[in-house]
């Protein structure tokens, strides 16, 4: 059993390093091999005033190789700019029809550039006036600029002159053509982009599109794919950092709500060691969790600082991160399906019931995990990317609907208890508070699920962070009114039924010691021939006879 442990615990960290090596963050690097897709997000990122982005096309071939039958409205990127993360409205008119093929309307900000394979040129296509979009300045490749240094010599200093002369050459010669190098077949390109104004800020989406691969017409159903293998790298920078615009302040606001969980935390444990008596083991498991987030809140910031500084994570702080946030993870669903079941406060063994979904919430959200770990590691224009998007949100939709089950058979077997039994003001209260914690934990999914994924597609592109701000609060005030209603005290109603049980045997005893009494009564009044049965009583329950003697004397003075 360790060992199969030791093995497992062994193969989740070889994939962690394996998928944090690959990852490369703000300096993307995506090859793409055998792709046919018509479509391919390679990036998006707010840029502030002195911010740029170079890209630079490596290489980019088909499989068959012939390019002669390529028109030059059908291959090529599209790069446009936006106020936040909604779609552009020109890219998404129409799936069927290709917007490289389109004139760029006059409120599209934004370029398409062309590649035309037959005279190895890239022509650029915009309807924006001059200083509304960046220049675009195209920049020889290192390949073509090694050989152009080893024909004309080693000479820097005139090679960089020659080749700042050339640059102004093309684009004095012609402002909507760029050079497209092609080396057998092989064609690479390479540019980049200032922004020198105010209002170029923005939010910057770079495609790439595929249009050979779509239909000639709308009647066909076989339409001939065109296989196309791409090597590019994108760079992209802020002033002062290495993150996008809305995400600059993420560092500090993580480390900040780190401190809030972290009190939050060591108040619960004060709570917890002020009322010992009344503490059950599921108390101190909700005490480990704030600290957990605490600490995977921590390690997010630190991994953000270091995307910020240089443009990609430390190996070791991001592997250390994504176990504290896997941990986090399984920890909060647990601790919310326990507290629904009423592990530790009500009963002290799981039902087969509640066995089955802590065996299907636990499996999900490790997979919930593995899928949040491979969609940070993974390129976005990657084809892995977008289907470890839909396994993401699924699956969590999955968690957050396995654990309102516990609630809700809590919540109708306290009301058929009600019904029945003789505690029905217990049963009610306690019936109360679940109702008032599922209804906790439907807000809870739902704001952090959908309110603040709108919010994040609505706000302004550096008012992202945002979403993490709200989606932070919302857990904060989650955790803080879990701990509130459950907290360990006597008068709490979650917990009365184990006090209240035990009142009501009380209620028992004393209600069968007067009855009792009574019958002794009755008895010593019949006259002193009686002493025989007393004696039985006394034997049989010795604790009455205070109560036995007390009416015996009652009844000789009356007598």
């Amino acid at each position: 059993m360790a060992s199969r442990k030791r093995c497992m615990f062994t193969v989740i960290n070889a994939i962690i390093t394996a998928l944090i090596i690959e990852s490369q963050c703000r300096l993307h690097h995506l090859i793409l091999k055998d792709d046919i897709r018509q479509r391919v997000h390679l990036n998006t990122f707010g840029l502030y005033k002195d911010g740029y982005m170079s890209i630079s096309m490596n290489s980019l071939s088909f499989t068959d190789g012939n390019t002669d039958n390529i028109d030059s409205s059908t291959i090529g990127f599209s790069l446009d700019r936006a106020n936040n993360n909604g779609f552009s409205t020109y890219l998404d008119e129409g799936l069927d029809y290709c917007p490289l093929k389109k004139d760029p309307s006059s409120n599209f900000a934004g370029v398409l550039l062309l590649l035309d394979f037959k005279n190895n040129l890239v022509r650029k296509k915009t309807s924006a006036e001059a200083g509304v979009f960046p220049n675009i300045i195209p920049v020889l490749p290192k390949s073509i600029a090694e050989d152009l240094q080893a024909d004309n010599g080693p000479d820097d200093g005139s090679q960089s002159k020659m080749g700042s002369k050339s640059r102004r050459d093309v684009e004095s010669k012609a402002e909507d053509t760029y050079p497209l190098q092609s080396k057998d077949k092989i064609y690479a390109f390479e540019f980049y982009f200032n922004i020198t104004t105010d209002e170029q800020q923005g939010l910057y989406n770079f495609y790439f599109y595929n249009c050979y691969s779509m239909p000639i017409n709308q009647d066909s159903s076989a339409p001939d794919m065109l296989p196309f293998n791409i090597d590019i790298n994108i760079k992209e920078k802020n002033p002062e950092s290495f993150l996008s615009a809305g995400e600059i302040p993420l560092p500090k606001l993580y480390i900040c709500m780190s401190m809030f969980f972290f009190l939050i935390g060591t108040l619960w444990v004060h709570v917890l060691r002020t009322h010992s008596a009344d503490v059950y083991k599921i108390h101190w498991l909700m005490a480990a969790l704030p600290f957990t987030k605490s600490l995977s809140l921590i390690f997010h910031a630190i991994d953000y600082y270091y995307i910020s500084n240089q443009g990609f994570p430390i190996e070791g702080w991001a592997v250390v991160y994504y176990i504290t946030h896997l941990l986090k993870g399984a920890l909060l669903f647990i601790t919310i399906a326990l507290i629904g079941t009423g592990w530790a406060f009500v009963k002290h063994i799981l039902s087969d019931k509640d066995k089955k979904i802590f065996m299907i919430v636990i499996p999900l959200q490790v997979l919930a995990n593995v899928a949040y770990i491979i969609i940070e590691s993974t390129e976005e224009g990657s084809s892995e990317y977008g289907l470890w998007m839909e396994i993401l949100f699924l699956v969590d939709l999955l968690c957050c609907g396995a654990i309102l089950f516990p609630v809700v058979w809590s919540i109708r077997h306290l009301q058929e208890a009600s019904a029945t039994d003789g505690k029905a003001a217990i049963n009610l209260a306690q019936l109360k508070l679940f109702r008032h914690y599922y209804v906790m934990i439907v807000c809870y999914i739902y704001f952090t699920r959908i309110i603040a994924s709108l919010i994040k597609v609505i706000v302004p592109y550096q008012w992202k962070w945002l979403y993490q701000l709200l989606d932070e609060l919302a857990t904060l005030t989650f955790f803080f009114l879990t701990g509130h209603k459950f907290r360990p005290a006597s008068y709490n109603p979650y917990l009365l039924l184990s006090v209240e049980e035990e009142d009501m045997e009380m209620d028992d005893v004393v209600t069968t010691s007067t009855a009792m009494g009574e019958g002794v009564k009755k008895l010593l009044t019949c006259g002193p021939s009686q002493t025989a049965a007393i004696t039985q009583l006394k034997s049989a329950s010795p604790g009455l006879e205070e109560t036995a003697d007390t009416d015996w004397r009652k009844g000789r003075d009356a007598g």
